[in-house]
């Protein structure tokens, strides 16, 4: 079946990405090798068996404005992400952009005495800003609905859970013969699936698991003709055991690209492990214990 993957990239990030190491995420990979396979449909015993188009997943999402970030390399980060998307596997990725809102509002503060009482009725009003992203649910219905009613894509899959995209499913299903897919992108169940949303599909995946982000990461460099593309350092589940690590290989080593591959190299020391994967986790503790050591026992130059 023509399939063709349509992401809601705020829902995702906040869903499954947020606090993770999984945010360097190759979206093929995750649905091509992951979520697609494991596919069945309601009443069938059987897998479906779907076929990416070339331009296999549309992302759609939204820049992040600097003034509103909640890191200083957030904007960055996210603008080298989706270099990345775009260039480790051209045409197969097309990122859909909507913008950001931000303005300023005073809406109505909850009545400390009385929390049930009507927005209407309370007095005090609070200044707040207010940021919201624009256009990229409309963007996502309305590139389904009209990849399933005039590009003839037999398998939709929808991977939201806003209740907002719940007229577009329900279209496509009146209106063309596409078989409707949502993968709510929750990890193990965190969120339920949304009721308007499921009752216009035809088949329901309900989380996606930490293995399977895991197993779906993009390699730390992205090849280009002029200027790779580099996993940013805070995007590691331990950018500070990363950080004292990269200081200690490059005095031995020279340069940072020579310390990441020492440090993407399978070591005998720890079993084959190799000591970036050890990064990850408190095991790190143990890699700065020998790297600093190993700099401790080296001859001092004479004068």
């Amino acid at each position: 079946m023509r399939t063709r993957v349509y992401i809601d990239g705020y829902n995702l990030y906040y869903g499954c990405l947020k606090g993770t190491a999984f945010k360097w995420l190759d979206l093929l990979a995750l649905f091509e090798r992951h979520v697609l396979p494991s596919v069945t449909v309601s009443g069938q015993d059987q897998t479906l068996t779907s076929r990416l188009e070339p331009q296999a997943i549309k992302f759609f999402t939204a820049p992040i404005l600097e003034q509103a970030a909640k890191a200083s390399d957030s904007l960055r980060c996210q603008e080298r992400y989706h270099a990345a998307l775009s260039k480790h596997q051209p045409g197969r990725i097309d990122i859909i952009k909507g913008y950001y809102s931000l303005t300023q509002a005073r809406p109505k503060a909850i009545d400390p005495v009385d929390p049930k009482k009507w927005p209407r009725d309370c007095t005090v009003e609070v200044p707040v800003w207010k940021l919201e992203e624009k256009q990229s649910d409309v963007n996502l219905a309305l590139h389904a609905f009209k990849d399933a009613l005039i590009e003839g894509i037999e398998h939709v899959v929808i991977v939201t859970n806003d209740t907002d995209i719940a007229p577009a499913l329900e279209m496509i299903r009146a209106h063309t013969r596409a078989i409707v897919g949502l993968v709510v992108p929750t990890r193990d169940h965190q969120r339920p699936p949304n009721r308007d949303l499921t009752r216009h599909a035809h088949w329901v995946r309900s989380h996606i698991t930490p293995s399977e982000l895991q197993a779906a990461q993009l390699p730390r460099v992205i090849p280009a003709a002029r200027n790779p593309v580099l996993k940013p350092d805070s995007w590691y589940a331990r950018p500070d055991l990363l950080a004292q690590a990269l200081a200690l290989a490059c005095i031995e080593k020279g340069s940072r690209s020579k310390a990441f591959q020492w440090l993407e190299t399978p070591n005998p020391h720890w079993s084959g492990s190799k000591p970036i994967e050890l990064l990850e986790s408190d095991a790190g503790e143990q890699v700065i214990a020998f790297m600093q050591d190993w700099d401790s026992r080296k001859p001092t130059p004479s004068l």
